[in-house]
């Protein structure tokens, strides 16, 4: 595969990165030569310096014969004119752009990106990607990640353990045992840095991350018995009122009416436009930072805060302040890689990673094969994968213990006319299942052959 990618910031090079490691012939864009130096210095890349948007610079970088662009630079119009070019100009067959910018994305104007006008195959928003991925983990206050597979019908999630986990020290062979009417399976397990593909004799240890694939209707059940029984929150405070705090507070107000909403904006001008967007939400402008303003806001009553600012550090500190103050749980946007060890030791419950979250929704588009969605998970660590079985896959009609998966492979559900299945060695994966994998990176790649589309299928 041939991938054109516009913009080596954060979100550009981790895309070149996941890309470069499978081995596709990857060309990056970006007018400034010191980022350009720096991915090709650390990736297998070509690099071009230049404007992503200029028909020159796009033919350089082998546009005429690409199979996809990905333009992900800091300005939205570039990224919708680079795309137009690939279109008009090179025939790129695949064309993705991040647009920030929610006026661009209003239904009212929902002809703007189709074949005829500007022709855009995948738009990624991030604000919302973050927006509503927050909204998904304060429906569930125990889970630090949480991801809807199967339309729905599965999760999955990432949850803490500490030494009040029912079932640490247990192997994961016996959890079966503890709870046969549970479907649920540990897929990958986060120790001290590192992440590894579990074996049925691993054990859970405290200060684990662990993910979990389990069927939606046993959730409770589920966080009930790895030890995370907290109620979902009611009182609500959003730190930032930027694209991400709006456009979470519109959705909370939509979907979960029960919940007290309140918004502090540093900026006035900004503030007083987030106040007449919302309907429910009491907006105060003032700094999170300042103890007063917490109190105003009732943090030592408030279950939950949201710090969604664009600074890093008025986030880690606000929230930091807030859990000081008695707020019960915090759910912090973080940015910057290099804060990553310093989380749990903080205190902070869940951290939010915009760029994690737009890589992985790049990449659900970027897979072969008959698959749906791909959520990327431990920063790079592995990738859950949700596709079709086809008929002509080796997965297909062996049982699972026989079907000689790598060893960093496990298969976490099968959906089948709407009924779940979590996997025993015995279970037969049939054609046309849904099945949701879990993958380390260096497996990917095998998985995507196995439910590619054979010629002999045709």
């Amino acid at each position: 595969m041939k991938v054109v990618i516009c913009g080596a910031g954060q979100v550009g090079f981790n895309i070149a990165r996941y890309l470069a490691s499978e081995n596709a012939d990857i060309t990056v864009i970006d007018r400034d030569p010191a980022l350009i130096d720096k991915i090709t210095d650390s990736l297998d890349v070509k690099g071009v310096i230049g404007f992503a948007s200029h028909p020159n610079i796009l033919e350089k970088a082998g546009a005429s014969d690409a199979d996809m662009i990905i333009a992900v630079t800091h300005a939205d119009e570039v990224n919708m004119v680079a795309c137009q070019i690939c279109h008009s100009l090179f025939d790129v067959p695949t064309k993705i752009a991040r647009i920030r910018e929610q006026n661009y994305l209003d239904p009212m104007w929902s002809d703007l990106f189709t074949r005829d006008h500007m022709p855009i195959d995948v738009i990624i928003s991030p604000e919302i990607e973050v927006a509503e991925a927050i909204e998904r983990r304060l429906q569930i206050p125990g889970a630090f990640d949480v991801y809807p597979l199967a339309d729905g019908k599965v999760s999955l999630i990432g949850v803490h353990c500490t030494e009040e986990t029912p079932i640490i020290h247990t192997p994961l062979r016996q959890l079966t045992e503890l709870f046969p009417t549970l479907n649920v399976v540990v897929v990958g397990i986060s120790r001290q840095g590192r992440g590894f593909v579990p074996t049925p004799d691993d054990e859970l240890r405290p200060g684990d991350d662990i993910y979990l694939v389990l069927d939606h209707e046993h959730l409770n059940r589920t966080m009930d018995a790895f030890g995370h029984s907290e109620i979902e929150a009611r009182r609500v405070v959003i730190i930032g009122g930027g694209n991400i705090g709006l456009y979470l507070a519109k959705t909370m107000e939509e979907k979960h009416p029960q919940v007290k909403l309140k918004l502090i904006e540093l900026d006035k001008k900004r503030a007083e436009f987030v106040a007449r967007s919302l309907k429910k939400t009491v907006v105060i402008h003032g700094d999170s930072l300042d103890a007063e303003i917490l109190n105003e806001v009732n943090i030592s009553t408030t279950e939950t805060i949201v710090a969604v600012t664009n600074d890093d550090e008025v986030n880690i500190l606000t929230s930091l302040l807030a859990k000081r103050h008695g707020c019960r749980r915090a759910v912090t946007l973080i940015n910057t890689t290099s804060y990553a060890p310093l989380i749990s030791t903080l205190g902070i419950d869940t951290v939010v990673n915009p760029r994690s979250i737009t890589v992985s929704n790049i990449l659900q588009h970027v897979r072969r094969g008959r698959i749906r969605s791909v959520h990327t998970i431990a920063d790079g660590f592995g990738e859950v994968i949700e596709a079709e079985a086809l008929e002509t896959s080796s997965l297909v009609g062996v049982p699972l213990r026989d079907a000689k998966l790598p060893s960093g492979v496990i298969v976490g559900a099968i959906v089948r006319d709407g009924e779940v299945i979590i996997p025993r060695g015995e279970t037969v994966v049939r054609s046309q299942d849904l099945v949701v994998i879990f993958s380390s990176a260096e497996d990917v790649k095998k998985i995507e052959k196995l439910f590619a589309v054979k010629l002999e299928f045709f």
